[in-house]
């Protein structure tokens, strides 16, 4: 196969996995050689080789024989000859040389994950639950003084975390392209110190990390008991902090909640602007499957849908983003590939099993959030020893409604409010029941908080 086939994969490339995965993973490959079912290529570190070969080796693989080259095997080899940098949003820059005191561009990169060109602002739907978050990832990505460092995004799976990095980081590509911006996981974090530990490469890890302009770190709950990795990362943080970079942070829960964490992470996270994004409400799931449907409606033309589908979706479908739009392509393709409109028994049909793991299944912990921020105090105060008016009484409401709206045994809900004795839920339980009877009040707020929770 020549180079000029491979550059014909390549443009095909492009399609399969978008313009920036394509600048940055494929288009650095160098073709070495094509013999006895073997595409050999040259890629500027083993880590780039690493993460082409789990990512885009198939897509390759498959490309090049659509181009009738016969390839079985993909390999990936180190090159000699200097790397040319990666796109700033998708990249970060190459550390400086011992010879060179400024940053080469002829210096060794080593590239961050991968961007979705899908996860745009555009593409984002702005509901109650998460303009907050959106606000402020807006603010980040202006690119302007850094107003509150780290800003801390947290929340449950498929409620947009990872949409609004990729989006800060596609924005500060479009508006500065000129930033070292470093997009990457906490787990791939780690995987790179424990790399550059064994290859006793660390100084190079360390001015590599410390030179970017904005740092993003997903999931970083992945480092909590990683005792090395978390003295690395909380070094890299306050070297950006000190030199005024801007930080963005992810995890799966509030800083404080996270077990594992070291104190001393724990408060330097607390330091920014903290956000949660809180599960989706019906209006918002509504407004993502309307957004959905306007960019299928070109792609599956003449396909009708019936009134009343989405709004059933939107109501049945509340575990996360995810699975409400995995059900709506699943329920176009159905309908495309059958030749029928889709109407409510069609989707009934079609997603069966999707609606059965779907129905509601009410946990402890969101009846704790939702109570906490309900009467404004903190979800540890909500767990913890606290028994001042102002924290007991909500801390009741939340053991009553866990009593009443899930079916958690006495002591599966004491072991989950601070490890409480069962007789101390019961006592709970009892007190909220006789002021009932006398605190409209109380009674307003069970109401307001049953909707929101069971909605």
């Amino acid at each position: 196969m020549t180079n000029e086939t491979w550059g014909l994969v390549r443009e095909e490339l492009i399609k399969r996995v978008g313009r920036t995965n394509y600048a940055t993973w494929i288009e650095p490959l160098k073709l070495s050689h094509l013999r006895n079912g073997v595409a050999r290529f040259e890629v500027p570190t083993s880590f780039f080789g690493d993460w082409v070969n789990r990512n885009f080796a198939d897509h390759i693989r498959a490309q090049l024989n659509t181009a009738g080259a016969q390839v079985e095997r993909v390999e990936f080899t180190v090159s000699d000859r200097p790397a040319a940098p990666a796109p700033a949003a998708a990249a970060a820059p190459a550390p400086a040389t011992k010879a060179k005191p400024a940053r080469s561009a002829d210096a060794e990169d080593m590239p961050g994950a991968p961007l979705d060109a899908r996860f745009t602002f555009d593409s984002f739907v702005v509901g109650k639950p998460n303009e907050l978050a959106h606000a402020a990832a807006r603010r980040v990505a202006e690119g302007g003084p850094v107003t509150f460092n780290p800003l801390f995004l947290y929340g449950g799976v498929g409620l947009g975390k990872t949409h609004l990095m990729h989006a800060i980081a596609h924005e500060l590509q479009a508006r500065q392209p000129h930033l070292r911006v470093l997009y990457l996981s906490a787990e791939q974090f780690m995987y790179r110190f424990v790399q550059a530990l064994r290859e006793r490469q660390i100084m190079d890890f360390k001015e590599l990390f410390r030179s970017v302009d904005v740092l993003m770190v997903d999931d970083v709950q992945f480092i909590a008991g990683k005792d090395s990795t978390q003295e690395e990362f909380f070094h890299t943080f306050n070297a950006l902090v000190d030199q005024n970079k801007q930080i963005v942070i992810s995890a799966d829960r509030a800083p404080g909640e996270i077990k594992d964490l070291e104190d001393r992470i724990k408060s330097r996270l607390q330091c920014g602007l903290v956000v949660d994004l809180h599960p989706t409400d019906y209006e918002l799931r509504l407004g993502i499957l309307q957004q959905k449907v306007e960019l299928y409606r070109s792609q599956y033309k003449g396909l009708a849908i019936s009134d009343g589908v989405l709004e059933f979706l939107a109501h049945r479908i509340t575990t996360n983003v995810r699975v409400l739009e995995g059900a709506l392509t699943r329920l176009f393709a159905f309908a495309s590939l059958v030749g029928r409109e889709i109407t409510l028994e069609l989707a009934q049909d079609c997603l069966a099993d999707i609606l059965r793991a779907s129905d509601r299944k009410l946990t402890i912990e969101e009846i704790q959030r939702k109570v906490a921020e309900h009467y404004n105090i903190r979800l540890s105060d909500m767990i913890g020893p606290k028994r001042v008016r102002t924290i007991a009484r909500p801390r009741q409401i939340a053991m009553y409604l866990a009593k009443q709206l899930t079916p958690r045994s006495l002591p599966e809900i004491g072991r989950r409010f601070g490890g409480r004795d069962h007789t101390t839920i019961m006592h709970g339980v009892r007190k909220i029941e006789e002021l009932m009877a006398t605190d409209s009040q109380l009674n307003d707020d069970l109401q307001m908080l049953r909707r929101l929770l069971q909605g």
